[in-house]
């Protein structure tokens, strides 16, 4: 019987492999877009970047070491060079495909980062399985610019799973709407007409401004927004604003919200304040052509006739008066039941026979 060489009796020792087979192997050279694994076999083992991870331009030598030991599956047993190629990503999808599976069946909420922000969504990876979330399954409003996403830890459930179509779909829409469902409820159970609730502005438009509650959205209509006349909501809040206001209704999911505070209204003491032959100041608030408001306080508006404005003739208000003036004038009428003041500043001009008459 003939001996056997050396480098034969090396070779029988090595093991033999096969295409699709899965070996485990121990890292002996790390690239920044290749690693080399030893096999146990005659041909060391290459992972390219495009084999070891989904991740654009990754440096892979930030992500392995040399002496780590991994389980990967033989691609081509020679690739025409005499090495072997493996795939590491292709193993990992196919736990991945496994452990999706299992999410998918158990309605297991799921944490990713999004590696994509795509046209129509956002694309997340679990254990190197690419997972697709749609723009509309991405939160519970429309999102007009994803990109605030990138890079972002996210949670989600799997909604629909077809590996063969490649069609693995996550939603996140669904686990907000639930949380804010939950939320919601508790709000509801705590809160009643009358308490005073703290929360933030979610958005301003002409007629109030939405207030987020934690669980509900309250609207601050403009008529309540000061015991004072406001022209804009826009000019007094703006989104992000923390605002401190009582409930004034609560109807179904609805709630109305008020800062015009009892203990605030102007018209609690204005009978003292304002009673007939007071004289008072006040600025110009608007003018029409019967007469012009005059601002007394912050929610206290008394009309000056034009008639009133002077013992000489003036044809419209804004011939002699300019909003924004302050002016003296003498309270001639008080309605507290109408919240109805008027004025004049004609009874506090000196008659002009008595300016003759001092002249003289």
């Amino acid at each position: 019987m003939s001996e056997l060489s050396f480098e034969q009796m090396l070779e029988e020792s090595l093991k033999t492999i096969r295409n699709g087979e899965v070996v485990e192997g121990t890292v002996i050279s790390v690239k920044e877009d290749e690693i080399v694994l030893n096999i146990g076999y005659k041909a060391d083992g290459i992972i390219t970047r495009s084999e070891y991870t989904n991740v654009p331009n990754a440096d892979l030598t930030t992500m392995v070491s040399i002496g780590d030991t991994m389980q990967v599956k033989v691609m081509k047993v020679n690739d025409g060079e005499g090495q072997v190629l493996l795939s590491y990503k292709k193993l990992a999808a196919e736990k991945g495909n496994k452990r999706l599976e299992d999410a998918y069946n158990n309605k297991e909420v799921l944490t990713a980062t999004v590696a994509q922000v795509l046209d129509g969504g956002l694309s997340v990876v679990v254990d190197e399985t690419r997972v697709f979330i749609p723009a509309s399954l991405v939160s519970d409003t429309y999102e007009k610019n994803l990109e605030k996403y990138a890079g972002q830890e996210i949670e989600f459930v799997i909604s629909e799973f077809n590996p063969k179509r490649k069609r693995i779909i996550g939603d996140r829409k669904q686990l907000l709407l639930a949380k804010k469902a939950e939320l919601q409820r508790e709000l509801f159970e705590r809160i009643s007409v009358g308490m005073t609730i703290e929360g933030t502005v979610k958005n301003v438009t002409d007629f109030g401004a939405f207030i987020d509650l934690g669980g509900a959205d309250g609207l601050l209509h403009i008529s309540e927004m000061s015991w004072g006349r406001v022209e804009s909501p826009k000019k007094v809040f703006k989104v992000g604003d923390t605002v401190k206001a009582f409930i004034k209704d609560i109807s179904g999911d609805k709630v109305a919200l008020s800062l015009k505070f009892p203990e605030a209204n102007p018209w609690t003491n204005a009978a003292q304040k304002y009673a007939v032959g007071n004289v008072v100041e006040g600025k110009v608030a608007r003018m029409t052509d019967f007469g012009a408001f005059v601002e007394l306080e912050s929610g206290v508006d008394a009309l000056l006739h034009v008639s009133q404005i002077s013992r000489e003739h003036v044809e419209k208000p804004s011939d002699v008066l300019k909003v924004g003036q302050v002016i003296k004038a003498k309270i001639v009428d008080f309605n507290e039941t109408d919240k109805k003041i008027s004025l004049s500043m004609k009874v506090l001009e000196t008659p002009a026979e008595e300016v003759v008459s001092e002249e003289e």
